[in-house]
């Protein structure tokens, strides 16, 4: 007889059940550790973390979001890309920001009053948490204009799909200039 073990990712989401009772319960809670998993082990994303209230303010949110640092900036302003052109800055060299990212099943509806709450419940920046769980300064020199980020606020959307394929988009609060190519 066989010895069928949980994959890896079954585990890892077993072992990221807060004891907490959730207020999204916990296949949202389960959404957000698979897309957890996939930024940090297939992306290379750090300082990761499962948001259920928006720290500091202690205000529930709309669905479980899941904040960290990409190993490279995931959107560059237009503005700043022209000013990086201008001075010859590879972006490469330009350091990464924190991002928010939604996580969803391809089957969800989203409508603008969906985004629009989830919008109004995070800020521009999500917060670094140190080791101890607790929220610390965004003296975090990666970002230059910590309150003024380029864009306003954004997040990436992770869709994931029946097959567990995880595809991220961009989500920006509003219209924003389109890109020079």
């Amino acid at each position: 007889m066989e010895d069928f073990r949980p994959s890896a990712l079954t585990s890892y989401i077993e072992a990221s059940k807060p004891i907490i009772i959730l207020p999204h319960g916990s296949i949202h809670h389960a959404l957000a550790a698979q897309v957890l998993h996939n930024l940090q082990y297939q992306h290379d994303w750090s300082e990761l973390q499962i948001h259920h209230q928006f720290p500091g303010s202690g205000k529930p949110l709309p669905k479980p979001l899941v904040s960290g640092l990409p190993p490279h900036r995931i959107y560059v302003h237009p503005d700043e890309q022209i000013e990086m052109l201008k001075q010859k800055v590879q972006e490469k060299d330009v350091p990464s920001e924190r991002e928010w990212v939604l996580p969803t099943q391809l089957h969800e509806k989203w409508s603008l009053r969906k985004f629009a709450e989830v919008f109004d419940a995070i800020g521009e920046v999500p917060p670094a948490i140190n080791q101890v769980g607790e929220e610390k300064q965004n003296d975090n020199t990666r970002l230059r204009d910590i309150g003024n980020r380029r864009g306003g606020k954004r997040l990436l959307l992770a869709t994931i799909g029946d097959d567990s394929t995880v595809v991220y988009y961009i989500v920006h609060n509003g219209i924003v200039k389109p890109r020079q190519n």
